[in-house]
């Protein structure tokens, strides 16, 4: 009697291309065909195969370099639309360079979970690593990744991270708490956040960072001025024109991202509203814009390159065999004070 081990084929050996093809009863060109991508397979065959690599826990032990001109890493934004983009795309082009590595650059439209179709050309790609940012693989897709030995690292992720999953980050909460902190301490007590998306993880750090600082300092948080949407500057506007037509409006405003404090100036401005004497303005990342606006913009400095640069270096170091500890890493943000923030005008 034959026996199957969890980790392999008949009789405790590891799991083979060939011995997998056994099991289904297709070809071994079948089997090869799903390992690499290829859609000349139909939908049931795939699956089947799928389920058998997964149940096998089949892992590819060499991959071959000769089908590509050089060893590249997929670089995967959730959606490329930004300044904030340019800055992780800088960290990740420089650091790989210097490494002896390509990138290939793609996006997911807007959804923070890939679709089948893209995970397929990465595979039929076969690069030496995937860095996702503000996204995540399902259970399954992990797996697909797992059994062609190609490594993936998340680079902000939108949730609570995944597991043994290697991520890289920065300290989002500190980021909300020190904005925040700031004007309060300037004498600010109606203070308002538009943050990005509700269901993603930063926003709501950023938003519970705010909250500690009232806390910290016994000041009451009104909940009509806490908005959560996007990090875009349109964002932005919708929600600074919103805020500042109220007739108690906010003397203070801490916007998620740069981006999204441009639009609340474009909003005050479009109301005759002065930044900063009646309004003080905070953004987040610290874009090279930032200190080229009128006024320069107060913002938490995230250190968007390095934190690219960091990850990279992580996931070319998984693609060589080598471990990661550790394999979570939060880098830290800072306040920059330019000239959008001041005293209330009730203080002045």
């Amino acid at each position: 009697m034959t026996t199957t081990s969890p980790t392999g084929s008949a009789n405790g050996a590891p799991a083979t291309i060939a011995s997998i093809a056994a099991e289904l009863g297709v070809s071994v060109p079948t089997v090869s065909k799903v390992l690499n991508g290829r859609a000349d397979v139909s939908a049931d065959t795939r699956s089947r195969v799928e389920s058998a690599l997964q149940k096998h826990q089949y892992r590819r032990r060499t991959q071959a370099t000769g089908q590509r001109s050089g060893p590249l890493i997929d670089l995967v934004f959730h959606e490329l639309d930004s300044a904030w983009c340019i800055e992780i795309i800088k960290g990740v082009r420089r650091t790989a360079s210097d490494l002896g590595v390509g990138t290939v650059l793609s996006e997911l439209g807007g959804r923070h979970r890939p679709q089948q179709s893209w995970l397929d050309a990465v595979l039929a790609r076969r690069p030496l690593g995937v860095l996702l940012v503000l996204s995540r693989l399902e259970a399954a897709q992990q797996h697909q990744l797992e059994s062609r030995s190609i490594p993936f690292v998340v680079l902000d992720t939108d949730g609570e991270p995944q597991g043994d999953v290697p991520t890289v980050g920065s300290n989002n909460w500190l980021g909300g708490l020190s904005a925040t902190r700031h004007l309060l301490e300037l004498g600010h007590r109606r203070v308002a956040v538009i943050s990005g998306p509700a269901d993603v993880l930063c926003s709501r750090a950023r938003v519970d960072g705010f909250r500690s600082a009232h806390d910290e300092l016994g000041v009451a948080v009104d909940p009509a001025l806490v908005r959560y949407g996007d990090f875009a500057v349109e964002g932005g506007y919708r929600h600074g024109r919103d805020l500042l037509d109220r007739p108690d409006r906010p003397t203070a405003i801490f916007a998620g991202s740069d981006m999204q404090a441009i639009g609340v100036l474009r909003a005050a401005r479009e109301l005759g509203i002065d930044v900063p004497r009646e309004l003080s303005v905070v953004g987040y990342d610290d874009l090279p814009v930032a200190e080229w606006m009128g006024p320069a913009l107060t913002t938490v400095h995230q250190p968007l390159q390095q934190m690219a640069a960091t990850a990279t270096r992580m996931l070319v170091e998984l693609a060589r065999g080598e471990s990661v500890d550790p394999p979570r890493i939060e880098l830290q943000t800072r306040l920059v004070v330019r000239e959008s923030t001041t005293v209330p005008p009730d203080n002045a």
